[in-house]
């Protein structure tokens, strides 16, 4: 038993726990990969054969990690180096089921996966076969309600004997022919890759049987992550003995925009009766200031199973919170805290700056290159972004008809209509060879840029970014969009106050330093990506399942995180959002500081903002708070040496 003597009490308890369903309740740094990975190496040492055990995650990350310390523990404590156990993500196991079985789809083990490219190609193609145009049914919407719908475990005939209105039947219409288009290709797009092998254990007993004989040991790490059609793989794959073992922790339920159902953990012994339960609530990350409040903070919401994190490490530093006047000094003062640590000799590797919406990266980063402290971006950097670059590409196009490559990117930005064919036509000066028709969409284009034009003529910068957002249409048709398409038309209305701090220069100045200056950043941003290491910017969403000994969290402002990008915020959007929070400070491992600015500008708009209503969650004894000094020095003018 010497695998276990590394484990606390509750940790040994998860892994001597081998039969029967098991949920683990494991709180933020607790530990959970080491709890599956020595749970994995007991079951194999009490005879259960490695092939015989599975564990799913969500990430190739996260899979690779735990694949690697299991084996690592396995030839440590058994010696073995033949057999492993199956451990990856749910769609690496579905492309592992769909290939033993394509036959029944009439498919060979080669077939296709189609990418979001592809796939959105492919949903722009059936909504034409249906007879409609689009220009007026929006395919990015299209393809990602299909990909909910298959998430909740329907196929299109399944959705369409569920369709009532006429929307719903026009929906269903387009993913029928989606389904068809695809199979034409051969090919199964990345929702496929659960829904159909889903299909295949519902209708064929045989397959199921032959996969819970196979996989008599499941575990499921992210539990509460999982949507509708995991769920129903995870429960087809478990045979009546009931070895199933998840892993996750509800407080961390912050994807349901993705589909992620929290009641499959919360119901979890509701569905497996008799489940044995298991708090894993010793944190090895953080310090007990920040444990604290991160207590504090989630015990304010309703919708979750109690627990309460506890660590033998030290106290640590109070968390930090600073007020600023407005999003420049909170920016300038973050990024002069985080330059006096690395002369401390702190790496910037270790540090992370956390956000709620990405268009906040922007002054992050120009901050950040003023005071030479590197960093990386995980996601898109701000003026990388594609709808940045269209409005941009507007303006180029605009003062220089002739700029091909700014032409070609904005042509159908939104859509006009205008074909492949038609603009390599259009792009060898064939124009008057076109059809009428044609001609026509194309003149309304140019005369677009024509009206832009004039308009840059006596406007200052912001003004020309507004105007652009507006006459272009694009504001229209990403305010009646998804979530992303809002994201987008937040990030250009960013544009807007970037714009701003152009103005002072002038009409026609100004807007030559906007570009140069865009420029410049690109390629700043291009060299810093080369280089190792670096202060980590990224948005809270994606630091989940990462942790920094220094966080800073920026932005803490109702509204803004809290987020409400409507009034019609419910309870479960409310609890959501602390859970978000919740995850941010459960990051930090020294030291958390936390900041938020009085007044930021908001599409061109300068705003006053109440403090977030998460910073009053946090009992006051944690907290050390600081006025954040105005510097002057620094202004609102970027990458200007």
């Amino acid at each position: 038993m010497q695998h276990l003597h590394e484990l606390n009490e509750r940790q040994k308890e998860a892994v001597l726990k081998t039969e029967g369903p098991l949920l683990i309740i494991a709180g933020a740094g607790a530990g959970k990969t080491k709890t599956l990975t020595h749970r994995i190496v007991h079951l194999v040492l009490g005879g259960v054969r490695p092939e015989n055990i599975l564990a799913i995650t969500f990430t190739n990350k996260a899979a690779h990690e735990m694949r690697e310390r299991a084996l690592s523990l396995l030839e440590k404590y058994t010696g073995r180096t033949e057999g492993v156990p199956f451990i990856s993500t749910f769609h690496s196991l579905g492309v592992h089921i769909l290939k033993a079985h394509a036959v029944h789809y009439g498919l060979t083990r080669h077939f296709g996966i189609a990418d979001e490219n592809d796939s959105m190609a492919l949903v722009k193609e059936a909504i034409e076969a249906a007879g409609l145009d689009v220009k007026q049914t929006d395919p990015r919407k299209v393809r990602g309600l299909i990909s909910r719908i298959k998430g909740e475990g329907m196929n299109a005939d399944s959705y369409y004997n569920k369709t009532s209105t006429h929307y719903e039947k026009m929906v269903a219409e387009i993913f029928r022919n989606y389904e068809r288009f695809l199979k034409r290709d051969q090919a199964f797009d990345f929702d496929d890759l659960l829904l159909k092998s889903v299909e295949l254990l519902r209708q064929y007993p045989e397959i199921r049987n032959e996969y819970r004989a196979r996989f008599r040991y499941i575990h499921v790490d992210e539990y509460q992550d999982t949507n509708g059609v995991q769920y129903e793989l995870t429960k087809l794959l478990v045979g009546d003995e009931k070895n199933l073992c998840v892993v996750g922790d509800g407080d961390q339920n912050i994807y349901s925009w993705r589909g992620a159902n929290l009641k499959n953990i919360l119901h979890f012994e509701r569905d497996y009766p008799g489940a044995h339960v298991v708090l894993l609530e010793e944190n090895y990350r953080s310090t007990k200031n920040i444990l604290e409040a991160a207590n504090a903070v989630i015990k304010k919401n309703t919708v979750r199973k109690d627990k309460n994190l506890f660590t033998q490490n030290s106290d640590g530093p109070l968390i930090t919170l600073v007020e600023c006047y407005d999003e420049s000094v909170e920016a300038n003062h973050l990024a002069e805290e985080i330059a006096e640590l690395e002369r401390s000799g702190i790496a910037p590797e270790s540090i992370a700056i956390l956000y709620r919406a990405n268009f906040q990266s922007r002054i992050l980063e120009e901050a950040l290159l003023r005071a030479q402290v590197p960093y990386q971006v995980l996601g898109t950097k701000f003026f990388d972004r594609k709808e940045i670059k269209d409005i941009l590409s507007y303006i180029r196009a605009a003062l220089n008809k002739e700029s091909l490559g700014d032409i070609k990117r904005i042509i159908n930005i939104p859509a006009r209509g205008i074909g492949k064919v038609t603009l390599v036509k259009l792009l060898a000066g064939e124009r008057a060879q076109l059809p009428a028709a044609m001609q026509k969409k194309i003149e309304g284009f140019y005369s677009l840029l024509d009206s832009i034009h004039t308009y840059i003529q006596d406007h200052l910068p912001s003004e020309v970014v507004k105007f652009i957002i507006k006459e272009t249409g694009l504001e229209e048709q990403l305010s009646k969009g998804s979530s992303d398409d809002l994201e987008r038309l937040e990030n250009m209305r960013e544009l807007v106050t970037v714009a701003l701090s152009y103005d002072t220069f002038g009409v026609n100045e100004g807007l030559e330093r906007l570009l140069e200056n865009a420029a410049l950043a690109s390629d700043q941003d291009t060299l810093l990506q080369k280089k190792e290491g670096g202060v980590r910017l990224m948005t809270v969403h994606a630091s989940k399942g990462l942790e920094f000994d220094y966080i800073f969290i920026t932005g803490l402002e109702q509204d803004l995180f809290p987020h409400r990008r409507d009034s019609k915020r419910t309870i479960e959007d409310q609890e959501e959002e602390r859970r978000l929070f919740y995850v941010a400070l459960t990051r930090a491992a020294k030291k958390l500081t936390l900041s938020y600015a009085s007044v930021r500008t908001l599409y061109g708009q300068r705003m006053i903002n109440a403090p977030s209503e998460f910073i009053f969650d946090i009992p006051e004894h944690l907290i050390e708070r600081t006025i954040a000094q105005n510097t002057p020095s620094y202004g609102h003018t970027i990458f200007l040496e």
